[in-house]
């Protein structure tokens, strides 16, 4: 399963990001079969795009993307763009968001 949720981001992002996955909820996009591949180049495109956004020194809007990791914390690998920028950490055995 892959989770990306957006936050102010442009119409353009949103766009592409409905175009591989399903919007349950407004901003919030889901796939149950999310290959390792796609969901890199789906990183690499949003993130282009999402630094190409930036007004001077500030970007707009934020993008959160968690997908399940083995290797990880909790299980879940985390990818955050935007403010602020988050990673998760195993706390005596309780998953947490650390900013």
């Amino acid at each position: 399963m892959t989770v990306v949720i957006t936050r102010d981001v442009p119409g353009r992002t949103r766009g592409f990001l409905a175009s591989i996955m399903p919007e349950p909820a407004p901003g919030v996009y889901a796939a149950a079969d999310l290959s390792k591949a796609v969901r890199e180049r789906l990183w690499a495109v949003v993130a282009d795009w999402h630094g190409a956004t930036a007004q001077g020194s500030v970007v707009q809007g934020s993008v959160v993307m968690i997908w399940r990791d083995d290797k990880q914390p909790g299980g879940l690998g985390l990818a955050t763009l935007g403010t602020p920028p988050r990673r998760l950490a195993d706390l005596d055995g309780v998953l947490v968001s650390v900013w």
